[in-house]
């Protein structure tokens, strides 16, 4: 398994496909030359936010020259043949949304035993790219979650990476949620005992059989403290 997990796939000034930190090439290097990909929701009823998103996603790979032999949506209209999608496809695509509500779909469809051995390439985009750890972070992101002492910020992932990442750095490394700030009064608090790495757009998290990289701009936050250990273009093994 080859795994690609960023934080948006995108760039957001053109929205195409985001060149930085050498992800296309990389891609191109492992794309299937006849793809079946997948694409796994992050809220399994939410159809048209789903097919519209799966759109727009299928159509800034193939206008960066990527192609597929087809095309599929895993969502609550087809999650009875989860199974079969999985194992037919050689790329699956973690799409973007909400943390927990994307993991309850991929415990209800048993994700995690249905890619234990799969050997295609995984593409995480945001929600998606943090579930893919064992024990994921959920940090707070909906009004009245970073407040709500029933909440919980510790879930059981994918297990593609023991890594926990969080996206979109360069726009909500100064949100408040709740009154709290997003990094300073959660992520590094939360960080007590363990270690995330926050990423900027462009950034990914590389991971084959024998390396896993964080590809571009990164940040540790560990013990309470937030550090940048690389800058754009750098490569950071963990």
């Amino acid at each position: 398994m080859i795994c690609f997990l960023t934080s948006r796939i995108d760039a957001p000034d053109t929205g195409d496909l985001n060149p930085a930190n050498h992800f296309i090439d990389e891609l191109r290097l492992r794309f299937p030359d006849h793809c079946r990909a997948l694409d796994i929701c992050s809220n399994p009823d939410g159809w048209e936010k789903t097919d519209f998103y799966a759109s727009l996603t299928k159509k800034i790979f193939e206008d960066a020259g990527f192609s597929f032999e087809q095309f599929y949506t895993l969502d609550s209209r087809n999650q009875d043949r989860a199974e079969k999608l999985v194992h037919e496809s050689n790329l699956l695509i973690l799409s973007g949304g909400h943390v927990p509500t994307q993991n309850l779909f991929f415990q209800k469809i048993h994700l995690r035993e249905l890619i234990k051995d799969y050997a295609g390439i995984v593409i995480g985009i945001s929600a998606g790219s943090m579930n893919s750890a064992d024990i994921v972070y959920s940090q707070p992101e909906e009004e009245g979650e970073a407040v709500d002492p029933a909440y919980q910020r510790f879930l059981t992932g994918l297990n593609l990476t023991k890594t926990n990442l969080l996206p979109h750095y360069q726009e909500n490394r100064d949100d408040v949620l709740d009154g709290l700030m997003i990094y300073d009064d959660i992520a590094c608090p939360d960080s007590v005992g363990k270690t995330f790495y926050a990423i900027p757009d462009g950034s990914y998290l590389f991971i084959n059989d024998v390396k896993e990289e964080l590809r571009g701009e990164a940040y540790m936050v560990k013990d309470g403290i937030l550090t940048q250990i690389s800058y754009l273009g750098g490569v950071v093994s963990l």
